[in-house]
């Protein structure tokens, strides 16, 4: 499918526009996607005061999305510049921004929601935060802040339910494959990192839950049946090389399996290896860098 010109978007009806993400710099790479189909988000309308945030209460579906641009050089109000801009263009109405001190530095930092480190970082003294929205119920928040080297961004989004059924309300539906975030992603860059699974400590078993990103990565290889993945563990330096690599391969297996059980998946489509910690993505020195490196990651084969 073609994409359609920036001008051709903006005269396209409205319920186009509530589908429209934030376009992010070719050097950002996607960190995290949580996706709650019905959720509440309290979006913060001013800086930290008299002991809160004020905040203003949304609800519907709620997508929290984290990126990261390694080496970055630009400032945190260059990064947010263009987003802000692109929110402008989508209709939202800029409602509340800050630069740390501004926001209420600290205090600020952690009254607000953020995602779980490694998949979000927040230096106290360099950050800026926007609120933004779009009448009655669309809302977003965008955090950018640098720390050494690499620039982070956060986004939050409510989106209203959809209406169907007589007026009964239900839940819109998360993106899915062929044009799923994590398909694009998959497609662009070859591989992703799925990053909502939950392990128990030392052990193998994928924990339960809902995991999104193993629907979209489902939907994905269904609606593209000539093509296979590779799931691939990942561990910290923690321990053996040998007891890593046969740990890393045991969470790859255990995602396989749920793809295969729970999603209805090709066995035959799908294979589970083990990199132990072989190839980091972090600092094994630091706890964030160890946590970013336990992970399980798909990557695409060739077509079949």
């Amino acid at each position: 499918m073609t994409r359609l010109a920036f001008g051709t978007l903006l005269a396209l009806m409205p319920a186009l526009c509530q589908a429209q993400e934030l376009t992010m710099a070719p050097a950002a790479r996607e960190l995290s996607e949580r996706i709650s189909p019905l959720d509440n988000y309290e979006l913060p309308i001013a800086g930290f005061a008299d002991g809160t945030v004020p905040v203003r209460r949304f609800e519907g579906l709620v997508a929290r999305r984290t990126f990261r641009i390694n080496g970055a050089s630009a400032t945190t109000l260059q990064l947010l510049t263009p987003l802000r801009e692109q929110l402008e263009t989508m209709g939202f109405d800029l409602i509340f921004e800050c630069e740390d001190r501004s926001c209420g530095g600290f205090d600020f930092r952690f009254e607000t929601e953020i995602v779980p480190a490694p998949d979000m970082h927040v230096d106290v003294g360099n950050y800026r935060f926007l609120s933004a929205v779009r009448e009655p119920d669309n809302a977003i928040s965008v955090l950018v802040s640098r720390s050494g080297n690499a620039a982070y961004i956060q986004t939050i989004r409510v989106s209203p339910v959809q209406q169907q059924n007589g007026g009964k309300t239900k839940p819109a539906t998360v993106a899915a494959a062929p044009n799923g975030e994590l398909g694009l992603a998959l497609e662009r860059d070859g591989h992703v990192i799925l990053r909502d699974l939950e392990f128990d400590s030392g052990a193998g078993g994928l924990l339960p839950g809902q995991h999104a990103s193993l629907g979209q990565l489902a939907s994905y290889l269904k609606t593209h049946p000539e093509q296979r993945i590779a799931l691939v563990g990942h561990t910290d330096s923690t321990g053996t090389l040998a007891a890593n690599i046969a740990l890393s391969k045991r969470r790859a297996s255990a995602v396989r399996e749920r793809l295969v059980n729970n999603f209805d998946v090709d066995p035959s489509r799908v294979d589970a290896e083990g990199m132990g910690y072989l190839a980091p993505v972090g600092s094994n020195l630091t706890p964030q860098g160890r946590e970013s490196n336990r992970r399980v990651e798909a990557i695409l084969l060739p077509a079949l």
